[in-house]
Parts: C-alpha cells; sequence; structure tokens
C-alpha cells in the first residue's frame, strides 16, 4: 500500500509540470531538431514528399509526379511511380544481405516461440500468393483475411499485395456475422481463415462458426476457402471450395516474382464503423500510403534498425496493426514482437516479460491499455528488467495525463520519450505527434502536426478557431496516405469527409483544441462513432444488433465516458409489449451483441426505457443520453415530442433503479 501510496504522490508532482524535455541522453542523438525537421517541406509539400520516396522506398518505375489534385478529392499521389510493396517489405531486405534477420519473434498465448526471418517470410509470402494465384485471384481481386496474430497473418497480407490483391482483413475478436458480412460487402473472392484460435485458455472453432453463417447467409462471389492449421481442432471442409494452406503451400510454386504496379493499385480495405449501421468500407492506395508509413515509423520512432527491438500490441484488422505492426516496421527491415494473446493472460505481466525476453527498445500501445496496467498495479512492470526501453508510443485517443505520467515513469522510468500520436484509419499514417529528441512533450497532448501534414481548429463554420479554443479537427490539406474512397461507395466518402467544409477540407470528426505553440490537444469524436479501447464502433451497427433481439422494440446507443476504455457503450432500451427488464435480460442482451458484432461491441450498461427522446422528426437526442448516463444538468429538452421523457429517464437513474454494470 505504501508503494501505491508513495506512486500517487509522485505522479501528483509530476502533473505540476506542463512539458518535459527530451532525456539528455536521447536529445544528444537526436539527428536532427525540430524545427529543422518540421521546416524541411517549406510551402511545398508535395515536392517534399516527392523527395521521401526515394529516400524510403524502391520503386520498379520512379515517380516524377507528386501530387494530382484534379479530381478532388479523389486525389492521387506519385500516379505515374510502379511498385510492389511486397517487394519493398521483404525481397530488397534479402536482396541486401538481411534474410537472417529476425522480422518477428513471434510468441504464442500457449508459451510457442518462433522466430521469423525475411527469408522465411518471404518464402511463406510467395508460396501463399502462388497458392491465390493458382486458384485464379488476380490483380484487384478482394482475399479477405480472418485470423489471429500468427504469422500467417502477415504472409497472408503480404501474398495480397504480391500479386496485386485486394486484402480485406478482418479484426480476430469480430464475430463470423460481421466476418461474413464484410465479405459480402467487398464482394471477397477468397478468404483466408484458420481452423480455430486460442483466447484465455480457450479455443474457439473458427472455421465451423463462420459455416454455420455462410449457409445461412451464403455469399455469392466467394468461391475458395483457404484455411491454416493452427490449433488441430477437428475442422468441417467443403469440397470444391475448402482448401488447408498447408497444402495448398506445398503444391505451389516456391517462387512468386513481384509484379510492379501503379502507386494507385488499390492495397486494402478495411471496414471502419460510421454513423450508420452499415460499416464503410476504406480504401488505401499502394505508393502513398507506403510512403508515409514507412517514413513516419522511421522518424517518429527514431529507428535504429540494427539494434533496435519494436513491440506493437495491436491486431492487423485495426489500422494500427496493419500501418505500425505489418507495412510500416517491414518496409524498414525492422525487427518486432508479435504476441498471440490478451495482455493479461496467462498473467497481467505478460508484455512486459516479453519485453524483458526479447529486448524491446521500443514499444507502442494504446491509452486504453496503459490505463488496464495501472488498474493492475505498478508491480507488473516492476518485475521485470525494462532498461533496454528507450521509446514509448499511445496511439489514436486522447490520453490523459496521469496515464501519460504513469507510462512516462513506471514503464519508461522516467528516461524514455513518449510519442502521443493521433491518426485514424482514414488518414492511414500517423499525422499528429512530437519527435523524439527534438521537441518537447505535454502530457496528455498530442503534438504538432508532422512535416508535409497541415491541420486546423476550426469552428463550425469553417473559420480558424483561436488559440486555446476547443472547434473541430480538419486537414485542409491531402497527405500522400490518406484514403482513396470508400469501397464502391464514392458519394458515401464526399458526403462523410469532404462536405462540411467544402471539397478540399477532409473533415476529421474529432474535436480539439491548439495552443499557441502550435500543439493539438484531440478532445474525442463528434460523431455518432464510439471509441471503445481504441476500436472505433457505430452507435447505429450495435443498436441494429440489440434491436434484432426478438424482445426488443427499439434501442438508442452512446459512448459515455469511462476510465478504463476512454468510452464505454451505454444502451438505452424499449421493450416489447408489457414485457419487464432484469438482470438474465441484460445478460442476454450482452451476449445476443456479442454473437453479432463481436465481444467488444457488448454494452457495459443497459437501461431501460419506455420511451427514447425523440425530436417531432423522429430523430432520437444521444446528447441528452449522455448527458443523463453521465450525470450532468441537461441541456435544452424543449424541442422534444414528449418532454417528459428524459425527467422520467433522470429520476429512474438517480433512483438507481437500473441495471448492474457489467
Amino acid at each position: 500500500m505504501a508503494d501505491a501510496t508513495d506512486l500517487e504522490n509522485e505522479l501528483g508532482h509530476l502533473l505540476d509540470q506542463e512539458r518535459f524535455s527530451p532525456p539528455e541522453a536521447f536529445a544528444a542523438g537526436a539527428r536532427v531538431t525540430g524545427t529543422q525537421l518540421h521546416d524541411a517541406p517549406g510551402q511545398d509539400a508535395p515536392a517534399w514528399w516527392l523527395a521521401q520516396t526515394k529516400e524510403v522506398l524502391d520503386w520498379a518505375k520512379e515517380p516524377t509526379q507528386s501530387l494530382d489534385d484534379s479530381k478532388k478529392p479523389f486525389y492521387e499521389w506519385f500516379a505515374d511511380g510502379e511498385l510492389n510493396v511486397s517487394h519493398n517489405c521483404l525481397d530488397r531486405h534479402v536482396i541486401a544481405g538481411n534474410g537472417e534477420r529476425v522480422a518477428f519473434h513471434w510468441r504464442g498465448e500457449e508459451g510457442e516461440e518462433r522466430d521469423v526471418t525475411y527469408a522465411e517470410l518471404l518464402a511463406d509470402t510467395q508460396r501463399i500468393a502462388n497458392a491465390l494465384y493458382d486458384r485464379g485471384i488476380r490483380a484487384g481481386d478482394v482475399v479477405g483475411i480472418f485470423l489471429p496474430m500468427i504469422p500467417a497473418a502477415v504472409a497472408s497480407m503480404l501474398a495480397c499485395a504480391r500479386i496485386g490483391a485486394v486484402h480485406n482483413v478482418v479484426f480476430g475478436g469480430f464475430a463470423p456475422e460481421s466476418v461474413v458480412e464484410r465479405m459480402h460487402f467487398s464482394e471477397a473472392k477468397a478468404l483466408i481463415t484458420v481452423d480455430g484460435a486460442r483466447r484465455k485458455g480457450k479455443t474457439a472453432a473458427i472455421k465451423a462458426s463462420l459455416d454455420t453463417v455462410l449457409e445461412r447467409e451464403p455469399v455469392p462471389s466467394l468461391e475458395h476457402v483457404f484455411v491454416v492449421r493452427a490449433t488441430g481442432i477437428d475442422t468441417p471442409m467443403h469440397e470444391g471450395r475448402d482448401v488447408w494452406m498447408d497444402e495448398a503451400m506445398a503444391a505451389a510454386d516456391p517462387e512468386c516474382p513481384a509484379e510492379p504496379f501503379p502507386a494507385e493499385q488499390p492495397l486494402f480495405i478495411l471496414y471502419s464503423s460510421g454513423s450508420t449501421a452499415k460499416p464503410k468500407g476504406i480504401l488505401h492506395s499502394s505508393g502513398g500510403y507506403l510512403t508515409q508509413t514507412a517514413w513516419t515509423f522511421r522518424e517518429v520512432f527514431d529507428l535504429k534498425v540494427e539494434s533496435d527491438v519494436y513491440f506493437c500490441t495491436a491486431d492487423v484488422g485495426w489500422v494500427t496493426g496493419h500501418s505500425y505492426m505489418v507495412y510500416g516496421p517491414l518496409a524498414n527491415g525492422a525487427t518486432s514482437v508479435m504476441y498471440e494473446g490478451a495482455p493479461d493472460y496467462p498473467h497481467k505481466g505478460i508484455w512486459w516479460e516479453l519485453c524483458e525476453r526479447y529486448g524491446v527498445t521500443l514499444f507502442y500501445t494504446a491509452p486504453t491499455a496503459i490505463r488496464a496496467c495501472m488498474k493492475w498495479g505498478p508491480e507488473h512492470p516492476r518485475k521485470h528488467d525494462l532498461s533496454k526501453l528507450r521509446l514509448l508510443g499511445t496511439v489514436g485517443e486522447p490520453i490523459n495525463p496521469k496515464a501519460w505520467l504513469w507510462y512516462h515513469k513506471v514503464v519508461g522510468g522516467e528516461r524514455c520519450p513518449i510519442v502521443d500520436t493521433w491518426w485514424q484509419t482514414e488518414t492511414g499514417a500517423i499525422m499528429v505527434t512530437t519527435l523524439p529528441g527534438a521537441q518537447d512533450a505535454k502530457p496528455g497532448v498530442a503534438g504538432t502536426p508532422l512535416p508535409g501534414i497541415t491541420v486546423r481548429v476550426v469552428s463550425q463554420e469553417g473559420e480558424v478557431c483561436d488559440a486555446g479554443t476547443q472547434g473541430l479537427l480538419a486537414i485542409p490539406e491531402p497527405w500522400p496516405a490518406m484514403l482513396r474512397t470508400l469501397y464502391k461507395d464514392p458519394d458515401r466518402y464526399q458526403e462523410t469527409y469532404f462536405s462540411k467544409f467544402g471539397p478540399g477540407t477532409y473533415f476529421v470528426g474529432d474535436a480539439a483544441r491548439q495552443d499557441e505553440e502550435g500543439y493539438v490537444s484531440v478532445i474525442g469524436r463528434v460523431d455518432d462513432v464510439i471509441n471503445v479501447s481504441g476500436h472505433r464502433l457505430s452507435t447505429a451497427e450495435v443498436e441494429s444488433a440489440i434491436v434484432a433481439h426478438p424482445k426488443v422494440a427499439e434501442a438508442a446507443v452512446i459512448g459515455q465516458a469511462d476510465e478504463d476504455t476512454g468510452q464505454a457503450i451505454a444502451a438505452f432500451v424499449t421493450l416489447e409489449g408489457d414485457l419487464e427488464g432484469t438482470d438474465a435480460l441484460v445478460d442476454e442482451l450482452r451476449e445476443h451483441v456479442a454473437q453479432r458484432i463481436g465481444k467488444l461491441a457488448r454494452p457495459k450498461r443497459i437501461i431501460w426505457s419506455d420511451d427514447l427522446p425523440k425530436t417531432r422528426s423522429g430523430k432520437i437526442m444521444r446528447r441528452l443520453l449522455r448527458d443523463v448516463a453521465e450525470g450532468r444538468a441537461l441541456g435544452d429538452v424543449t424541442t422534444l415530442r414528449d418532454p417528459d421523457v428524459m425527467a422520467r429517464l433522470e429520476a429512474q437513474i438517480k433512483s438507481g433503479q437500473v441495471p448492474r454494470e457489467d
């Protein structure tokens, strides 16, 4: 207890500091000053980015054109260049004599270990690429990937890139219904999945579960299902459609040349939640995306490729896993740690055990994970030797100053700079952060825009806000890694991202402030998307899942502040007829949502409501639901069809007549 109290006191003292300068030893090794690097693009960011393409990538045909904005907002970058993404991540390192360098120290949930070299990863990638090609997969075809965090997931992504196929990776924690839905949306021609996956000591029959849904909801475009043997459980196989991946690889040619493709060749689709029940198929291209992910990984993490070991805790299926687990590190020839399991299994110190085991120097995780580690206590990281750590990173969502300081002190030993990065699935790569060894960091503040990036905090009307004034985050100039469109939905792309402030300015969807020094603080979402543990979920998608339950008449979902996950899902539910809500029904609804979307979408809190606050036109006022859920004074209710609804809900919550929280 004394240790915990002492730590609280130390963090309290540190909270008085508004900024932290780079540690002396780290700053001494900085290659450039922050000013030099930030001023490098000058007034011509596209020309500067064009120069970076030659610094970080290997081109079959070097581009001479940078940005083409003639069809805004459908921008193109380096359109006359040609490259192969898989070659840039694998072949060129092997050709340079680094084939025996470890690409991934892989650790399975049950303690299995495998070091995958660049040469081995290249060999597996080529055989998977040929296995796909042998079954008719060609450039432009969509291949779904639904795998746990095993090396085959990375090889499958790179195999698609090698032959120009577009991969559509679905996070391994999603339910089979969500996987099949995404295969429908993308008209996938093939799916790569697994016999079973382990999670916290249990094995889930993944392929069998997918078959159950596919029998009920066939995907007409799906011709082939490749199954990776990961756990050895009995697995049904459909003749003519299904094939074991190891058998397909054994029969495939070991050589698959990396064919050059235009820079604008689509690389992947990643489905992200939107403000409707239909997920958005965010499409990223090859040359621009890889240029920015490779450059930002090298510069933001101050990569020293010969000595650094990097550990990103993200899964593929979320953009962090794509950009900073796969493409950014591999394009730079880095050595990474890949862990299959949960952060608290088989024990709550597993991440720190892996850091010690593999000599991790660069560690990148989410603020949600840091808050969970805080909750578990400082003794877990302190049991392990973390002295090799030299840089820490956080990703995506706002981090509060106390969590930032805990990370700085307990994990980093007050010697490691923290890069608190802001970016999105749509941006593809890091946009805002502090450069380690070159800029001061401010706890809980993302930082300044990177070179070649412009961001603004603006009012609802698009006017630039005064320093320190909260407004909306907007990006007025295109950047190389940006999404190119929403897959097969260009109208929604324009409406979602480029209608609020005009065709040339990207609307981020986050509230933010920018101080006098240009540092950006990201406040959180302003649309109907909930950020749970760094995972963006549509309120409409969760509502649709709840309403699909036969006992539910109507539902409204909001995100409410949560100290563990950033935001938690709260659902206001109206039941059919005279049904009454019970604890058993709470559990039933949570499991129902988990089955349809995934466990991360389960509401933490369910509040029974006879009615929902709606305007006279029928629109649900989620702003008022957020107010009442978080105990704030209610705003204007005069526009409601029945203003008394909020009074009844408020009285119900204050009286404690709501179901228990999960």
